[in-house]
């Protein structure tokens, strides 16, 4: 009673009752070659996150390496999916339009790269949805860091901290 009672409140609205045949498929999909992309991943999705935390124009990173919570001591790895914060003076609709590599999308079991901002995921759902409900910040932007070169993303970046700084 209690927790198919939790469940119903608490998961099955966000994630629903079962996946679909085509979920499915981008499931096992993704997981015959996460081995292999595992090690890129957390290696470059590191890179990154480090990268960000130096920045002058990123507030906050939010990585698991990073984390004080009790839980980080048995954190046995992690993929390359983080997100940040920036700062007031970055316009993050051109700082999305403006990455080259980074796609907006989230599909996080692939191989590309991918972008989503706090904002949009505020905005889609009007009231209190998922984002809201946890405090996430507007000013957050969600990484996934994909298989490409890591100084190609960094260089992508770059470029678009550039072009949306106000």
């Amino acid at each position: 009673g209690a927790h198919i009672k939790h469940i119903n409140e608490q998961t099955y609205s966000y994630l629903g009752g079962k996946l679909s045949p085509f979920e499915a498929w981008l499931l096992l999909r993704g997981l015959r070659t996460l081995p292999l992309r595992l090690p890129h991943h957390m290696k470059s999705g590191l890179t990154i996150a480090e990268r960000l935390k130096a920045h002058a124009s990123v507030e906050r990173v939010n990585h698991p390496i990073y984390s004080n919570h009790p839980g980080k001591a048995t954190l046995a790895g992690y993929a390359g999916l983080f997100s940040f914060e920036v700062t007031d003076d970055i316009d993050i609709p051109v700082f999305v339009d403006a990455l080259k590599y980074f796609r907006i999308g989230v599909s996080w079991g692939g191989h590309e790269s991918l972008v989503v901002p706090a904002k949009a995921s505020l905005e889609q759902t009007p009231g209190l949805n998922s984002m809201a409900r946890f405090g996430v910040s507007p000013r957050t932007i969600r990484f996934n860091v994909g298989l490409e070169s890591v100084e190609d993303l960094w260089a992508d970046v770059a470029q678009a901290f550039e072009k949306a700084r106000k």
